[in-house]
């Protein structure tokens, strides 16, 4: 296939060729499943509340189907945005952030729901600031890593610099206060540092920096303190403090092996607080028993894998930009889902952080999507590159012979008189 054509191609047009499809099915057909099981769990685990709050069982579960359309639209819309623009306006997406997290902040603009002001009303739609942030400081970092990737790998430097502006963040996450997106993003960020390159000892170093600032935050307020103490003894307090993990622990206890059956969980109808937001997992588990809780945790692990195996192949056909944001955002994924699924089995303490493309909430969702279409995008133009062996996607000019040298190649490939007569005579 000629290479100018394959570039001008939509993407759904280009392959497959050489058996190649032009999506990864095991990351898609992952994330898909994902988001149905959570429309599903969502209209399980709320229609309850919905019915007693707003006067229709399906409340909830329209509002989720509605968002999971919508990140249907914007995911297709992402996929076809070539990955070179992203690492183009990567600033420009950082001082977006920047500013939704100072917005969300103002009185007025910022709505407080539960004591913490983390969303920006639009109507019939809230914004969450958080979400979009973590997304644009990854963008952010991974264009940072490819730009000054020499300096990251041989000094304090080109450590420090892009711990400046995850500074701003986790102080504006932390003045919501928004704890559980804070630590995500740090360690996002060191992550994606850490597999950049620097050096084993300053990463050593920098981790222990951030884990001291970790812990001084969570004693730093009652509240947390208070989740710390419940956590370690959830029971001592069942009907206080340690309600929220009590009733998550019982809804897995009344899971067993193979659940109650879906629709059928106890908890959900008002003992188990925010059950189809961030304790839809303990539903789940109470629904679906022991072998749905660990078929969820097996799509996530295959999931994730398959992100982080996307980004190495990035890294191996010198396409850095690339493998630096599949790796941020496997590490977004990965830290979201191991701290919200910790929260619910009660070995971490509480958290308000949704579980990635399955809990109820229309600025994750989409944040999520985009991130999957962004790396389905750079499966795409990876494997594009591969097969064309012409097309440098960072920067898509065609390497192409002239005429005159093809011409040349092609005289050179006819064999001369002379030649056919040598052979002959050779025989």
């Amino acid at each position: 296939m000629n290479p100018v054509n394959t570039l001008r191609q939509p993407a759904w047009l280009s392959f497959p060729q050489n058996g190649v499809a032009p999506f990864d099915p095991w990351l898609l057909g992952t994330a898909v499943t994902l988001v149905l099981t959570g429309f599903v769990m969502i209209t399980s685990a709320s229609m309850d509340v919905a019915a007693e709050r707003f006067g229709g069982p399906f409340f909830f579960s329209q509002r989720h189907g509605f968002f999971i359309i919508l990140a249907a639209v914007v995911s297709i819309i992402a996929v076809r945005i070539p990955i070179k623009y992203w690492e183009k306006y990567g600033p420009v997406l950082l001082g977006i952030g920047f500013v939704l997290l100072l917005l969300v902040l103002i009185p007025g603009i910022g709505r407080e729901v539960n004591g913490s002001q983390r969303w920006i009303s639009l109507g019939p739609l809230n914004l969450q600031a958080s979400e979009i942030a973590k997304f644009c400081m990854v963008i952010y970092v991974a264009g940072y890593l490819v730009r000054r990737l020499s300096e990251v790998r041989s000094s304090w430097g080109g450590v420090v610099k892009p711990v400046l502006p995850l500074a701003f963040f986790v102080f504006l996450l932390l003045g919501e206060p928004d704890y559980g997106a804070a630590v995500v993003l740090m360690g996002t960020v060191m992550g994606m540092i850490f597999l950049g390159g620097m050096r084993f000892t300053q990463f050593i170093m920098v981790l222990s920096c951030a884990v001291g600032l970790i812990m001084v935050m969570a004693v730093a307020q009652p509240y947390r303190m208070a989740r710390l103490k419940s956590f370690q003894d959830p029971w001592a307090d069942p009907f206080g403090s340690g309600y929220q993990l009590s009733q998550a622990q019982i809804a897995f206890g009344r899971g067993e092996w193979f659940g109650t059956g879906l629709g059928n969980s106890v908890q959900k109808l008002f003992y188990l607080p925010e059950a189809h937001t961030d304790f839809v997992y303990s539903v789940l588990a109470e629904e679906f028993g022991l072998i749905g809780a660990l078929l969820v945790v097996v799509l996530y692990g295959i999931m994730i894998c398959r992100i982080f195996l996307i980004g190495r192949q990035a890294e191996k056909q010198k396409q850095f930009f690339m493998g630096y944001v599949a790796y941020g955002f496997g590490l977004v994924f990965a830290a979201q889902a191991l701290i919200n699924i910790g929260v619910n089995v009660g070995a971490l303490p509480t958290k308000g952080l949704t579980l990635p493309l399955l809990s109820y909430g229309g600025s994750s969702l989409l944040v999520c999507a985009v991130m999957i279409a962004i790396v389905i995008r750079i499966d795409f133009e990876l494997k594009r590159l591969r097969v064309s062996g012409t097309i440098d996607v960072t920067n898509p000019v065609i390497v192409k012979r002239s005429k005159k040298e093809s011409d040349k190649n092609s005289v050179d490939k006819v064999p001369s008189d002379r030649q056919i007569k040598e052979d002959s005579e050779h025989e």
